[in-house]
C-alpha cells in the first residue's frame, strides 16, 4: 500500500512538472508589434494613430490553455503622421502624457479555439483608471523563426475601448465618438 501511495505521489509530481514545463515566456518583438487605434471624426472620416514605443511579455501554456499578457505603451510615442495632432493627443485634453506617461494592458484570461488563442480578456489602465478590455484574435500562430532560431507566437487582435470609462471625455459633447477601435498586431519571441 505504501509503495503504491509513493508511486501515485511521484506520478502526480511528475505530471505537475510536465504541465509547468509547457509554460513558456515570450518577449514582445517591438519590430513586429504595432498597437493602433481608430476613432470616428464627426461621422465624416476616421482618425488613426499608433504607439511607437511598447514593451511587454507573454506567458503562454498551450497545453493548459492559459496565459498572461503584460504590455506597456509610452503615450508620448503616439504617432498619427501629423505633428500638431500628436501634440494635441499628448495634451491634458486626451492622453495627458506628461502626467500619465504610460498606459498598460494586462490580460490573464485566454480563450482558445483548438490550439490557437482566440481571445484575451483583462484590464486596460489609461489615465490612471482601469477598465475591462477583451481582445479577439482574427489570426494567431506559433512558428519556428528561421532567422531567430526560436519559437515566435503572434497574431492580430481587435477590441473596443470606451474612452469615457477612463475619463477621456474630450469632444464627446460635440459628437466625437466614445468608442475607440484598437487593432494590435503582435509577435513575441520565446525566451
Amino acid at each position: 500500500m505504501r509503495s503504491s501511495l509513493i508511486a501515485l505521489a511521484a506520478a502526480a509530481l511528475l505530471s505537475t512538472g510536465l504541465a509547468q514545463a509547457q509554460s513558456a515566456t515570450y518577449a514582445i518583438d517591438p519590430t513586429h508589434t504595432f498597437a493602433t487605434f481608430e476613432i470616428g471624426h464627426f461621422g465624416a472620416s476616421t482618425n488613426r494613430g499608433r504607439f511607437d514605443k511598447k514593451t511587454g511579455s507573454i506567458t503562454l501554456d498551450k497545453a493548459a490553455k492559459t496565459g498572461k499578457v503584460e504590455v506597456t505603451f509610452d503615450t508620448a510615442s503616439i504617432n498619427t503622421g501629423t505633428a500638431a495632432f500628436d501634440k494635441h493627443l499628448q495634451s491634458p485634453d486626451l492622453f495627458d502624457s506628461a502626467k500619465h506617461p504610460t498606459m498598460s494592458f494586462v490580460g490573464d484570461k485566454f480563450t482558445f479555439n483548438g490550439d490557437k488563442v482566440a481571445e484575451v480578456s483583462g484590464n486596460l489602465t489609461l489615465l490612471g483608471k482601469t477598465a475591462p478590455l477583451t481582445l479577439k484574435a482574427t489570426q494567431f500562430n506559433c512558428y519556428q523563426s528561421p532567422m531567430l532560431k526560436r519559437e515566435v507566437c503572434g497574431g492580430d487582435f481587435e477590441g473596443t475601448v470606451d474612452r469615457t470609462a477612463h475619463g477621456m471625455n474630450y469632444g464627446v459633447d460635440w459628437g466625437f465618438a466614445k468608442a475607440v477601435r484598437v487593432v494590435i498586431q503582435v509577435e513575441a519571441v520565446k525566451q
